[in-house]
This record gives structure tokens, sequence and C-alpha cells, in this order.
């Protein structure tokens, strides 16, 4: 399978009833419902939802994954159904993969959290910090499966924040692996060994798509989370995460790669064609930093010195969960050096000053009172950006406005 009849088959199979991130229960439900694949309900949440698997494939090697174990995490539940229309209708393009694997896919691990679009459990429990109490009948679910099925790999598929960068540098991670500790030593054994293979092959393919924009999480054992404690229990689990893409904030063309690469991912693993990659190998793919803002504003005076502007934008939930305002915080100011922008605005000869200096030039039915708004540490990003006491730029909630399409 090369890139171009994957993102062929992603395009074709594209499961269109899902577009947007924040899906909810119900949406995945109805789809389920429709599905003709081998499926059950193998419980519920804590709020008495459903949660449902998703079987693929009558191979003796046997693979189980997860998405939206945390439940603002969707990139990969998308990506899951966009493979379950592929294999509803494509079956026979996997046919000597599926006759060696079984894909075993609970694509909404946690449907409350989803319900809510945040990360935790409707008992405002972190389920990946839950591998050993148990608290949560969503985690004690996937222990159930983790016993029963004995799977030769697991895929933990998340989302990560945007503001990782592969290397320390500008460039945003769009995917980041792990192949997860299982002890405090960190130490090496066969199952941990088959996943960091497996990730090299992934990363191959990857690389000439993405180049400079995968990243590897850094080493360390967490005794409490699902990943490490999968590992330990004697599956190879490969984690993959989903970082940013740019401006894209609905990650679609993240969730094209996802698709992509749990294909090759199980074609590696049918071929069983990774066992010669070096644990080197693995090493070079660049370890994550979170290293970026938003929005970087060089060089602009403030105060009468030059600084650098750090400026983040979040994503406030409406009430219902389904959509989202951005609201932007002042994240850093001064000496930004070691830091980058996914967005980088450079302010040489630019002076920052308050917005209401500018108050009777500004067009009066686009702007709230505007007589508290400057720049302070920590609050949001609204100020006016001056080039010999001419307004040149508008800064308003996070973003660049040239000044000339909003003064009358």
């Amino acid at each position: 399978m090369n890139q171009e009849q994957l993102f062929a088959w992603h395009a074709a199979f594209r499961e269109e009833r899902l577009t947007h991130r924040r899906i909810k229960h119900a949406e995945i439900e109805t789809i389920i419902s429709d599905l003709n694949l081998e499926k059950e309900c193998i419980g519920h949440s804590f709020e008495k939802r459903p949660i449902y698997k998703v079987k693929v494939g009558q191979g003796p090697i046997q693979v189980l994954l997860w998405s939206q174990m945390h439940g603002d995490e969707a990139t990969a539940t998308l990506a899951m159904f966009d493979l379950f229309r592929f294999f509803e209708q494509n079956q026979t393009a996997l046919q000597s993969i599926l006759e060696k694997l079984t894909l075993h896919f609970v694509p909404m691990l946690n449907p409350d959290g989803a319900e809510r679009f945040t990360r935790r459990t409707a008992q405002q429990i972190d389920m990946n910090r839950d591998a050993l109490a148990l608290a949560c009948p969503e985690s004690r679910l996937l222990k159930l499966l983790q016993e029963t099925l004995k799977p030769d790999f697991s895929f933990n598929l998340h989302d990560h924040d945007i503001r990782y960068a592969a290397g320390h540098g500008p460039n945003q991670t769009a995917i980041a692996f792990l192949a997860t500790a299982f002890n405090q030593a960190l130490e090496w054994n066969a199952n941990r060994t088959q996943a960091m293979q497996v990730i090299c092959m992934l990363n191959d393919f990857l690389v000439p798509i993405i180049p400079n924009r995968v990243g590897r999480w850094f080493e360390d054992f967490e005794p409490r989370a699902f990943g490490d404690n999968i590992q330990k229990w004697g599956s190879s689990l490969i984690l993959i995460e989903s970082g940013g893409n740019g401006s894209d904030r609905e990650k679609e063309e993240l969730r094209k790669l996802n698709f992509c690469l749990l294909l090759k991912a199980f074609e590696h693993i049918a071929e069983n064609d990774f066992t010669e990659r070096k644990k080197e190998e693995y090493e070079r793919i660049p370890i994550n930093h979170k290293c970026l803002f938003d929005l970087k504003i060089r060089d602009v005076e403030f105060a009468g010195n030059p600084v650098d502007i750090g400026i983040n934008l979040y994503e406030a939930n409406s009430p219902d969960g389904k959509a989202f305002t951005l609201e932007s915080v002042v994240e850093e100011i001064g000496d930004l050096s070691t830091f980058y922008g996914i967005e980088e605005f450079d302010g040489t000869g630019l002076k920052v000053e308050p917005l209401n200096n500018f108050l009777e030039i500004l067009t009066s039915d686009l702007w709230e009172d505007l007589s508290v708004y400057k720049l302070e540490f920590e609050k949001k990003a609204n100020f006016a950006l001056v080039k010999d006491k001419d307004l040149k730029y508008l800064v308003w909630n996070g973003q660049i406005i040239d000044a000339k399409n909003i003064v009358k």
C-alpha cells in the first residue's frame, strides 16, 4: 500500500456523516447500528451510555485499538469510522491481511467525556491514570478486553496539545509516536521492541508526506497509565498522538493520516517485515518539545523596550459541547528567542499601545468599549500596534487585523 493508494481510499471511503471533532455518542451509535460488520456492546459508561467494539478479520494475531479514552481527543475516532466504511465495502483489498489479523476497534471509550468534549470521565477522573485503581467502569472494560483478548498488538490513540514541535524548532508536530515503557528502568523487552520497530516503519511512511513534523514522546514510566501497563501486561503497545496542522483545528488532514497509518500498521504486522529495525532508528525521531505559541509577535516595542509577545488561543466549549469559541491569552512577554509561533508576525518598527487611544477612528459598530484593552500578561490579547503614531494593526482576541480594514 503506497501513499497514492491510501489517500485515494480515504477520499473514497471517508465517513461523510462525521464532519467535526465534537462528535456525540448518538452520532456514532447511529452509524454503528448501520454497520455491516461484527459489532457488540461491551458495557456501559458511568452515565450508562453503551460502549461498542467493532471486529474485523479472522486471523490469529489479535490487535486491539481504542480511541477517545479522553473525551476531547477525537481525531482517531473519525479515522476509525472511515476505516469501518472502507472495510464494509472493500475487504477484499486487504484479504491477505485480514486472514492473519483480527482487529478489535473501540471507537469511543469515554462517551460521557465526549458528550461534554472534555478530557475526563463523568466521574472527573483521567481514565489514563486509572489502570491500577480501575475506579471508572470504562477503565474496567478496557482492562477486561486486555485480559480476554490478550492482544499481540495494541494501539492507544490520542490527540495532544497543538503547541508541540518535532524537535526544538518551529516545526509543529502533526503525529507523535511512543513505544511506551513498562518499568521504571525503561528497559526493552520483546513486546516493547516490536512496538518500536513498527513505529520505525510508520515513521518511514510519514516523513516524506509531512517532513520535519513527526515527533516522539520523551521516555518515562507512568505506573498508573494504560499504555505503560498494557505494555507491561504482555502486548506490544503503540501510542499514536495527533498534534496540530496549522489553522486546521478540525484536523481533517490528520484524520486522513490516521486512516493511512493504521492500514500501514496492519500491513506491517501481518507481513512481519519490521523485525530488522533498530532502536537507533527509533531514537532518531525528534523528541516533542512544547515550544510553540499560537501567535508569536517578534521584536515589537513595549514600555520603551523591544520584546516578543507569545499568545495562545484556547477553545471554549459551548454549553452543549458541540461548538466552541476561541479565547486568547497573553502567555508571555519578553525574550522568546527559544520559542516559535504556529503563526509569526514581525513587529519590527511597531510599538504596542492601548486600543483606547484610537477609539475615534475605529469602526464603532464592530467593537465593544475598548477603553480597558491594552497589553497585559495573562489577559486577553487586545491591543494596538502603531508606527509613527499611526495605527497599523490591531491584535484582537489574538488575531492580527490590518487597521486599514477597520478604521472609519
